[in-house]
C-alpha cells in the first residue's frame, strides 16, 4: 500500500465523516442560534433552555437523515471491503 493510497483513503474516510455528522451538526448549529436570539430578545438568560430545543431538533434531524447516513456508510465500506485485494499490494 503506498503512500498516495493511504492519504487517498484517509482524504475519503474524513469525507465521509462530515457528510455523515453534517446534517445533525447544522441542525444543532441553527437551532441553537434562533433560540440564543430568541433568549437575547426576551432578556431570558436560562441556560438549560437551550438545551431542549436542541436535543429534540437533533433526534428528529437524526431519525429523518438516518437513513441516507446509512446508505453513505454501507456504500464506503463496501468499497473498503471489495478493494482490500488492492489495499495489500
Amino acid at each position: 500500500m503506498s503512500i498516495d493510497m493511504v492519504v487517498g483513503l484517509m482524504g475519503e474516510t474524513v469525507k465521509v465523516i462530515l457528510l455523515v455528522a453534517a446534517p445533525v451538526l447544522l441542525v444543532g448549529l441553527v437551532v441553537g442560534v434562533f433560540v440564543s436570539l430568541i433568549q437575547a430578545m426576551t432578556q431570558v438568560q436560562e441556560i438549560t433552555l437551550v438545551f431542549v430545543p436542541k436535543i429534540v431538533a437533533c433526534l428528529v434531524a437524526l431519525v429523518a437523515a438516518l437513513p441516507w447516513m446509512i446508505g453513505v456508510l454501507i456504500k464506503f465500506t463496501t468499497n473498503l471491503f471489495q478493494n482490500i485485494p488492492t489495499y495489500i499490494r
